[in-house]
């Protein structure tokens, strides 16, 4: 049982992330949809993703093939395990379904926000009312907090623009804790010659350079 990787981002095709190892190994990482996006801008750095390591069988049934699921944490982990356990949400499915982060899906089946769900792929209103039915009451831990608070307050003035929390949150969906990648951003702005007009790809790009440097 794989339980997790940690490498080197190569490359994310679709819905499936190459990340190699230091041993030499390359490994084919099946992602959330939401998840594909944010490591498609930052190929190139070291990723650690919890995984689930799976044996699918074919449409015949002759032919059994082992993916890997990855996440970047392991809550991401047990909700994807929670939210297929679903009647009518495979694997594959529910891959695609996950176009949002887990904490907000979450808040949507806590607060039965069926309209809500519908606008994820994958997700008509009978299986919207079919995933509220069966996860209201089992997903409010995984919840998204509100606000971009931390626990020691509010972000400094630095970071409170809408560019510097696009780079934090990044980060913090790579696996960084919240309060390390409001440093490395913080350093990432004191050193980019141009901050005030800097994207967060740019930022995330500044942040990684100092970090290797």
């Amino acid at each position: 049982m794989i339980a997790r990787v940690q490498g080197k981002l190569e490359s994310v095709e679709g819905t499936v992330a190459i990340v190699a190892t230091e041993g030499g190994i390359a490994y084919a990482v099946h992602v959330p949809a939401f998840l594909a996006s944010e490591l498609a801008t930052v190929t190139g750095v070291s990723v650690t993703l919890h995984t689930l390591q799976l044996i699918e069988a074919s449409a015949q049934g002759s032919n059994m093939t082992p993916r890997l699921i990855g996440f970047r944490t392991k809550d991401e982990r047990r909700f994807f395990e929670l939210f297929t356990t679903v009647k009518g949400l495979g694997t594959r499915r529910g891959l695609r379904a996950m176009a949002a982060p887990v904490g907000e899906i979450a808040r949507a089946i806590a607060g039965r926000d069926v309209a809500w769900l519908q606008k994820l792929p994958e997700i008509g209103k009978r299986l919207a009312e079919t995933v509220v039915a069966e996860l209201h009451g089992k997903v409010d831990g995984f919840a998204a907090p509100g606000g971009a608070q931390v626990a020691e307050g509010k972000p400094t003035s630095a970071l409170s623009g809408d560019v510097a929390q696009q780079a934090i949150a990044a980060l913090v969906r790579l696996g960084e804790a919240r309060q390390e990648a409001e440093r490395k951003i913080e350093r990432a702005l004191a050193n980019h010659p141009k901050a005030a007009r800097a994207t967060a790809d740019e930022l995330l790009a500044a942040a990684f350079a100092l970090a290797g440097g």
